[in-house]
């Protein structure tokens, strides 16, 4: 299958591009671990495949309305 049939299936099947959907993964896994972690959130960002603490930003900002240090924080609070 070509890469551009598989993303065209991927598409019709789950409803989102397969870029979209590893960009969904990555912000799970860096909203869990800016909840449980004291660690800065430039590590998290490249841990997470974003490369940098700008990308991971500006994917907060753009799926979640909020910057990841507000995450962390607002996750913080509602775990304690």
């Amino acid at each position: 299958m070509s890469p551009r049939s598989f993303a065209r299936v991927y598409t019709q099947k789950t409803g989102r591009t397969p870029a979209k959907a590893v960009e969904v993964l990555r912000l799970e896994a860096a909203r869990r671990m800016l909840e449980g972690s004291t660690r800065d959130v430039d590590p998290i960002a490249r841990l997470c495949g974003f490369g940098n603490e700008e990308r991971m930003r500006v994917t907060f900002q753009r799926n979640l309305a909020v910057s990841p240090r507000d995450s962390s924080k607002r996750f913080a609070t509602c775990g304690s």
